[in-house]
């Protein structure tokens, strides 16, 4: 579980032609303090802050640009996170999980992604499943699914969105029709992560009538009869991480297996969505930080004319304002984070405006980083390139950014 230790961040971590690697013993501080992660964290935070990130150096970013570039999905790995307690952040301790609050897991989240954004992004998939069963689920379903779920021995997928309803979820076909003591399940669910590796699917499927209310959650185990896989997805980024399409024909799942009441799937996944969207724009965090530490130990090794670029006043400026972006996007998470946990009535619109905010300029980050390594951040022999093409997609999934602005407009037109 999450162990205790001291929080240090001087240290160089820089391997320009890779990721953040392990600190280096030595005095110099690597970390601009006007952009440490520990500000403002009291020390218990501190102490697990410094556990992730050093499981980041040690354990994913040597291994990064391998598991983008063979598209393999690290379980060795992500059983090592759970091992720290990473496996159910959130969940209550009584079936294993650590029970810490949801700004602690958006600082572990920051710090995991660091050393690989992708598997991290999985991670925070997989914690908010096994959460939404153990908020939702009643004692039987809590002890027998989260326990192998908070250990990672098994793995979870998120099931809602579908070929033909994307960010309108409600829309959602996949039918599940009760037959005696069984749902049959028929319908298929697109861009799922972890799908065909994952042990456990929690689909939101229709066991009603049109709209919201039809819809129900319901898990489904891998191997089930009628539950099958389409082909894996290539895609620009998020590669340690299998996608594939989730299909159910005539697929039979006990009914002892719905999560919650009939007609409640829709405001589980919703609830399940407010914490993931913190949770993937913690993950934006982590990528954006650590290409603000690369493209700074660049700066400074790399000439031009005869001096090193950081002496340049333009690239100056453009650092200083990443810099900005990247502390403002997480004081903006972290607010959204603690309402979130305080259950306030503004915690929905604040953890939209989270989520657009920091995913647009942490993918604006990590774009200039790009932009200022030259020539050799397109190159694969730089991680720079990796946080930008895992970072994209943050801006699509968990609810589109322009789905966002819907509901902070709604909110604010409410009032």
């Amino acid at each position: 579980m999450l162990r205790r230790g001291c929080w240090s961040l001087g240290r160089p971590l820089i391997c320009l032609r890779g990721g953040l690697q392990a600190p280096a013993q030595s005095g110099r501080r690597s970390l601009v303090s006007c952009i440490d992660p520990s500000m403002g964290l009291n020390e218990e935070q501190k102490e697990f802050q410094k556990v992730a990130f050093d499981f980041a150096a040690q354990e994913m970013a040597p291994h990064m640009a391998e598991w983008d570039q063979k598209e393999l999905f690290p379980v060795d790995a992500m059983r090592k996170a759970a091992q720290l307690g990473f496996g159910g952040v959130y969940v209550r301790t009584d079936v294993g999980g650590s029970g810490l609050s949801r700004l602690d897991t958006s600082v572990i989240f920051e710090a995991l992604a660091t050393g690989c954004t992708s598997t991290t992004a999985y991670i925070s998939i997989h914690n908010m499943c096994v959460w939404m069963i153990d908020t939702f689920g009643n004692e039987e379903q809590r002890y027998k699914y989260c326990p192998p779920l908070c250990t990672m021995e098994k793995f979870a997928s998120y099931c809602l969105t579908e070929p033909g309803s994307g960010s309108d979820a409600a829309s959602l076909l996949t039918s599940a029709k009760q037959q005696g003591d069984h749902y049959i399940l028929n319908g298929s669910k697109a861009f799922i992560s972890g799908g065909g590796e994952s042990d456990v699917y929690v689909v939101m499927c229709r066991t009603g009538g049109p709209g919201p209310k039809g819809i129900s959650c319901i898990v489904v185990e891998k191997g089930t009869p009628g539950l099958s896989f389409g082909k894996k997805e290539k895609k620009v980024g998020w590669n340690s991480q299998p996608t594939r399409a989730v299909i159910f024909e005539d697929c039979a799942v006990p009914m002892a297996n719905r999560i919650g009441d009939e007609g409640q799937g829709f405001i589980i996944a919703m609830k399940g969505l407010n914490g993931g969207r913190i949770n993937v724009a913690s993950c934006s965090l982590g990528a954006a930080h650590a290409s603000v530490i690369l493209t700074r130990d660049y700066l400074n090794v790399r000439k031009q004319f005869g001096e090193p670029l950081a002496s340049n006043q333009y690239l100056q400026f453009k650092l200083a304002d990443m810099a900005t972006r990247l502390v403002a996007s997480r004081l903006m998470i972290r607010s959204a984070a603690v309402a979130l946990q305080e259950e306030r009535e503004d915690a929905v619109a604040l953890c939209s405006m989270a989520k657009l905010f920091a995913t647009d300029e942490c993918f604006a980050i990590c774009n200039q980083a790009l932009q200022m390594h030259g020539g050799y951040g397109y190159l694969k022999d730089y991680a720079v390139q990796q946080y930008v093409r895992d970072s994209r997609v943050h801006q699509i999934l968990e609810g589109s950014n322009e789905v966002m602005r819907m509901l902070i407009s709604r909110s604010l037109l409410q009032e």
